[in-house]
């Protein structure tokens, strides 16, 4: 745990720790500790509070803001069969913007003290400690935040009554990986396909970092060119 002469004190908040190992952040970050007991990130009670959620907040919380989008739609006048496609198309976005943030976002480099402290809230902290599970899904405060800005954004490209609908299929797209990711974490499928899909997604966290950025599928690391070896996503752990 020594980068730079710093130390990493793992029994004491982690978050403004973190940021003092600058160029070594990055080996650091992904050495994982494996263990279901999840570190402190702040002193304050507050703050700690904010970063720990139980899954089934997830689709408890969205799943009814998920219909309440698609409504709006249908009362404007889109039919079942256009609320369907809608929701389809927003799913599928958002499976592109799934693996987009994963990539760009979720793996840049980083080693500035602030730039470090923040990649470790957003994403270091999972791969660090990859089997906390109170902290595998995003914090509902923070997508509430996120979902102002993707409504306009979707605004400049959708019609006032197409636009709902749309949102709604992202979120529900939202909702539908951080259930996944949780599940790749913590459940145990006995289906072929999900198993394929834990198999995948744990290669990720435990052999190359730098590749296999699907979480909900493989599909756009078919297409950019990010698919890991075969024979490293058949080995077991």
């Amino acid at each position: 745990m020594v980068a730079q002469g710093f130390t990493v004190d793992l029994n004491k908040p982690l978050v403004f720790q973190v940021g003092h190992l600058g160029e070594d952040y990055q080996e650091w970050v992904h050495q994982p500790i494996v263990s279901k007991e999840g570190p402190r990130f702040f002193e304050s009670d507050f703050w700690e509070f904010l970063t720990r959620t139980a899954w089934w907040a997830i689709p408890s919380i969205w799943l009814p803001v998920v219909c309440w989008f698609i409504s709006m739609s249908y009362r404007m006048g889109h039919t079942p069969l256009e609320l369907f496609l809608m929701v389809v198309f927003g799913v599928f976005v958002w499976t592109l913007l799934e693996y987009t943030l994963h990539r760009f976002l979720f793996h840049i480099k980083t080693k500035s003290y602030w730039g470090n402290t923040l990649h470790y809230l957003l994403h270091g902290c999972h791969h660090k400690h990859p089997m906390d599970s109170l902290r595998l899904v995003f914090p509902p405060a923070a997508t509430a935040i996120l979902l102002f800005p993707f409504w306009n954004l979707i605004k400049l490209f959708a019609t006032p009554s197409t636009t709902p609908c749309l949102v709604g299929g992202g979120l529900l797209g939202y909702v539908m990986y951080d259930v996944t990711h949780h599940y790749l974490h913590h459940g145990q499928p006995s289906g072929e396909t999900a198993r394929n899909l834990k198999k995948y997604h744990l290669n990720h966290h435990f052999r190359i970092q730098t590749l296999g950025f699907g979480i909900t599928s493989s599909l756009w690391d078919k297409v950019f060119g990010t698919l890991p070896p075969p024979s490293k996503v058949a080995e077991k752990r």
